[in-house]
């Protein structure tokens, strides 16, 4: 149930017998009607700007179409009071029993409150993570799981048909560095004195595969030339580093549907294959790009490339996808790439997706619009691009910031925040900004027991619901779901009980706001102001008995414990989209 899409929908049926009595001419779109919470919770339960979208297209004052729909608005029985304020906004406010009905709808759906069909089973593919496999994930790429992961669970609650991808990059010189360092640790490993030049990786997680390679391959790769062991310990190296990969999203609690590789594209012909495509519609051709705006390259001199006409899709410049040396570019094998994910076989026999969305690093500002002109061009502008850019996460233990970690050698590990704070709060924590914004990560604050932390705060709501059921429990008052939703809810008559419902009636809506503009960010600000408005509700009790969720008569009581259930339900529902274990007790 979504309350606020009900009212709406009692909204549009209002302006529709309006246009049929002659108060409002025909033709008018009402698809920016809109119901929301008001912006100062004092107007009301609820606002419509419906006069003020129809009032141009209408040639009326918002005024006069605001009072006569207020008329008609206040016929429902739902409807206490509608207000006309400022130039034709209209303020609503509901009558008791609706907000005491959401309560039992709650305990009704339970887990699925607030699940939404608004996706209608579309495909999206969400990539995330994406990290060259030639170390642990360090914290930025943290911040990117969290991110990507939480969104396609909100995706997912919302509707759509989601798949969780990584793609690897596995097919440029980094592997080939990588390759070259784990043969250094494996000749450490019979025994050598080595040295790490400039630009390979010292870091100690290799110490362990060179120790592998050396127990796999016995010394037959001791003192050889690169042309006898490249191949193979570049192979054997990126797959000792998925699996560190795949190990460090498990701890965070982060499961792919698919790894894609690079690698694969290359000498197969797909990258070929998404360039023809391109060719076939005019948008490759071979040309001279204008030198770079500002100070000129010392180095730099014309030449011809094979270039991509991604003005013709909204970037800034024409993008090169084959050097002068018909070698490729890096963006030649992303366009492959995004060419599958436009033309691949699904299991049930679709092809491709809706909606693609890509998660990157904050250094990949400049990557965008020449990917979204990409995939505007192969998918004929059908298949819509997002890219979701997660700002650097600064770190910071004692006030002082948190240095890299040994074992890493330059970086600080996804390991490393983990294992101090847990995956929960970790998760919570990283989606308490939205992911353009930065983030600081204080390993003694998130783990502070306070309302300043929300992380804390909310799992504090949980577990003091926990609490009271548990009590409940001992004083032989049943509080399973079914006898909750069944109590006389006409008990919770008080405005702070009445404000609890209102907030839980927001989730719904929340959800679907969330989800259109992927920010599950959104779901970590609702959680909190709802454990903020149960905690306010707690405090009162201490004041007003009447208040206390635990009363001297079992009705009563059912009551009372049938809205903290209703909140309980509402942020397991949330937590789980944020990938977070609802804790039902702290320490």
């Amino acid at each position: 149930m979504n309350l606020f899409a009900d009212i709406r929908a009692l909204v549009l049926s209002d302006l529709a017998a309006m246009v049929a009595d002659g108060a409002l001419p025909e033709g008018l779109s009402t698809d920016n009607v809109a119901v929301e919470p008001p912006r100062d919770a004092a107007h009301g339960d609820m606002a419509t700007n419906a006069a003020m979208v129809l009032a141009k297209p209408a040639g009326m004052k918002p005024r006069d179409i605001a009072e006569t729909l207020a008329t008609r608005l206040s016929n429902d029985p739902r409807v206490t009071s509608a207000e006309v304020a400022g130039p034709g906004f209209l303020n609503l406010r509901l009558a008791p029993v609706v907000w005491q009905g959401i309560v039992g709808d709650v305990l009704a759906a339970g887990a699925d409150f607030g699940r939404s069909d608004m996706g209608a089973g579309k495909r999206v593919n969400v990539e995330y993570v994406s990290a060259n496999p030639t170390g642990p994930l360090h914290v930025g790429h943290t911040r990117g799981a969290v991110f990507g992961d939480a969104l396609a669970s909100l995706l997912a609650f919302a509707g759509h048909d989601v798949t969780r991808e990584y793609y690897i990059n596995d097919g440029g010189a980094q592997v080939d560095v990588l390759a070259r360092s784990v043969y250094l640790r494996y000749l450490e490993a019979h025994g050598q004195d080595v040295a790490f030049p400039d630009g390979t990786y010292p870091g100690d997680y290799l110490i362990e595969v060179g120790q592998a390679l050396k127990e796999k391959v016995g010394d037959r790769f001791v003192d050889k030339g690169e042309q006898f062991w490249l191949d193979e310990v570049r192979d054997y190296a990126t797959q000792a580093m998925m699996d560190l990969i795949r190990a460090d999203l498990k701890a965070l609690g982060v499961e792919m549907d698919v790894f894609y590789s690079e690698k694969s594209l290359y000498g197969t012909g797909r990258i070929e294959a998404a360039l023809d495509d391109l060719r076939s519609k005019g948008l490759i051709y071979e040309g001279v790009l204008e030198p770079p705006k500002g100070k000129k390259p010392e180095d730099w001199e014309p030449r011809k490339q094979t270039l991509f006409k991604s003005t013709d899709h909204g970037d800034d410049v024409d993008r090169p996808v084959m050097k002068s040396d018909g070698a490729w570019t890096y963006f030649a094998p992303d366009i492959a790439y995004h060419y599958d994910k436009i033309t691949r076989q699904n299991p049930d026999g679709t092809v491709g997706f809706d909606a693609l969305i890509d998660v990157f690093g904050a250094d990949h500002g400049g990557y965008v619009k020449r990917m979204k002109a990409a995939v505007s061009a192969l998918s004929g502008g059908t298949v819509p691009l997002d890219i979701k850019l997660t700002q650097l996460v600064k770190l910071f233990k004692n006030g002082e910031p948190f240095k890299m970690s040994k074992r890493a050698g330059t970086f600080v590990t996804l390991r490393d925040v983990v294992d101090q704070v847990g995956p929960g709060v970790t998760r919570f924590h990283m989606l308490t900004r939205k992911n353009d914004a930065p983030l600081d990560f204080d390993f003694d604050k998130v783990l502070e027991q306070s309302r300043e932390n929300p992380v804390f705060y909310v799992q504090y709501a949980f577990a003091r619901v926990t609490s009271v059921l548990g009590k409940a429990e001992e004083a032989g008052i049943a509080v399973d779901d079914g006898t909750l939703a069944a109590a006389d809810l006409s008990k919770l008559d008080h405005e702070a009980e009445l404000a609890l419902a209102a907030k839980l009636a927001e989730w719904p809506r929340l959800v679907e706001t969330a989800a259109r503009s992927n920010e599950p960010h959104r779901i970590a600000f609702y959680l909190y102001d709802l454990a903020g408005t149960f905690h306010g509700l707690w405090n009162r009790g201490n004041d007003v008995p009447s208040l206390r969720f635990l009363q001297e008569g079992a009705a009563t009581s059912q009551a009372k414990i049938a809205l903290a259930r209703a909140c309980a339900v509402v942020i397991a529902a949330g937590l789980g989209i944020l990938g977070v274990e609802p804790a039902k007790e702290l320490r």
